[in-house]
């Protein structure tokens, strides 16, 4: 394996610390080097979709299954890796609500000038907790999407959001903000992240083999330092 060019890959800002680790890990012990691109989910996507040269993708289960479905990426493939909950940020030292039920994330929210949320999984359940709170008509004012691959936190730390929400791997490593915690298991939104083979690759053994490692007990320690949980630990998805 180490004879083979480095592998390139492409993924989504939520596992980016995360791979970054454990692509280092497995280049000391096999000697393969891996090359990742960490954007935003949707660009991502779009370019594996295009026929973009990679090796290896990873993103949110349903993303991933999109692209097998269209023949991006290999049948058979796809290996779940993570499961990564939603986090609630204010900036450094604002006041810190009460996000411990999930009526008190609901008086958060409504009392917040400014809510931040992000276009991949999290942004897109949390539109619908709102919805289903009967609130998100009056939220769409104060409401402000991240663009694609810039972080929640990164307008938190600004002041452009009061509030923001998303996944706790992307939240935990910033400068300037004051993570307040998981939101409550009733409202928590858990997505699965998993790899797979790019149909573009050349090298879909030694990506194979790269996905056993990082879906293996050896990269757990790795993920739980990166907020996020192996994936066999549970199998309730979003």
């Amino acid at each position: 394996m180490a004879s083979l060019p480095a592998l390139k890959g492409i993924s989504s800002m939520a596992t980016r610390q995360l791979l970054g680790e454990l692509l280092s890990d497995y280049r000391q012990r096999s000697g393969q080097a891996v090359a990742i691109e960490s954007v935003g989910g949707v660009d991502a996507a779009r370019r594996v979709q295009a026929g973009e040269a990679f090796d290896l993708v990873v993103l949110a289960s349903d993303a991933i299954d999109k692209l097998v479905a269209g023949g991006s990426v290999l049948a058979g493939s796809k290996v779940d890796l993570v499961q990564s909950g939603v986090a609630v940020a204010v900036r450094a030292g604002a006041a810190r609500p009460d996000i411990a039920s999930e009526d008190a994330v609901r008086r958060a929210v409504l009392a917040a000038p400014t809510i931040g949320y992000s276009t991949g999984p999290s942004g897109v359940a949390l539109q619908k907790l709102f919805e289903r709170w009967g609130v998100a008509d009056q939220l769409k004012a104060r409401t402000v999407q991240a663009p694609p691959g810039v972080p929640v936190g990164a307008l938190v730390a600004r002041g452009d959001v009061a509030l923001g929400f998303q996944q706790l791997s992307e939240l935990m490593n910033l400068e300037g903000i004051d993570v307040l915690g998981p939101l409550p298991a009733a409202i928590q939104v858990t997505t699965t992240f998993c790899g797979g083979v790019c149909a573009a690759s050349q090298h879909a053994g030694a990506v194979r083999e790269l996905l056993a490692f990082m879906a293996s007990p050896e990269a757990a320690p790795a993920k739980q330092r990166n907020g996020m949980e192996p994936a066999a630990t549970t199998r309730n998805q979003q």
